[in-house]
């Protein structure tokens, strides 16, 4: 129960899903939780429930990341560990037909957001140390067709990862960052998805047939990933890929 005990933890998009599963998680092992979410009421409520800060914030807004940064600062007076896990996708879209404002909304609130949060992060984190954990996906790693702009913004945030974890390392930061790859995960946006579909009962069987392990992931799957990125248990652990999809992958 206490593996991230007395820590300052903060997940964006922690309202609803797999952040909201993780801010559970860190919560009930010890962590001292920020909940940050373009959801106002979403985030003070389950801050609330955990007896945390909740904060509303645009992920993909640098002011946003500074305020947030100045209100934890002010409170806490350090970050132990921060959760980039805010993202959206931009529904069905290959090459051809996913636009640029497109390509532009994916970047910006699912992978600059990973950019600026640790930019700020670091500032608070050096001197004392922590843990950076970037929700990327299995198309960060395995490309999808139909999903052109989403599979540029999980890849980036991949990479991007990698580059923070050497930074901080040759630096002497003490500071590890590494980056978590979902598979298909049962959050409220994904059921909606497959519940809007003409052929829903078709696309959840293909879905399930790409995951060999034979059944879907839950938020509190990944949840139990990341919450090992952010203890001490992984201290030997910088610039790696959790992979959590149920062979997907494979």
């Amino acid at each position: 129960m206490d593996r991230v005990k007395g820590k300052v933890a903060l997940v964006t998009g922690g309202a609803d899903g797999i952040g909201a599963a993780t801010a559970r998680l860190l919560a009930a092992e010890g962590a001292i939780v920020v909940v940050t979410d373009i959801n106002r009421e979403g985030a003070e409520a389950l801050a609330d429930e955990l007896g945390g800060l909740g904060i509303a914030h645009d992920a993909g807004s640098e002011a946003d990341w500074h305020h947030a940064i100045r209100l934890v600062r002010e409170r806490f007076g350090r970050l132990d560990v921060l959760v980039n896990n805010a993202g959206i996708g931009a529904g069905i879209g290959d090459i051809e037909h996913q636009t640029l404002e497109d390509y532009h909304k994916v970047m910006r609130v699912t992978c600059d957001s990973v950019f600026i949060g640790s930019k700020c992060a670091i500032e608070l984190m050096k001197g004392r140390g922590g843990a950076i954990v970037n929700v990327s996906s299995i198309h960060g790693i395995k490309a999808a067709a139909h999903e052109a702009a989403y599979s540029a913004a999980k890849g980036a945030v991949r990479l991007l990862t990698k580059s923070v974890a050497l930074h901080c390392a040759r630096n002497g930061y003490r500071i590890r960052s590494n980056s978590v790859h979902p598979g298909y995960i049962q959050t409220t946006q994904m059921i909606a998805w497959m519940e809007r579909a003409d052929n829903s009962a078709d696309v959840r069987a293909a879905l399930l047939a790409q995951h060999p392990i034979g059944f879907l992931g839950e938020p509190e799957d990944i949840a139990n990933g990341i919450l090992y990125l952010a203890s001490e248990e992984s201290r030997f652990m910088t610039g790696s890929e959790l992979v959590i999809d149920g062979g997907y992958t494979l």
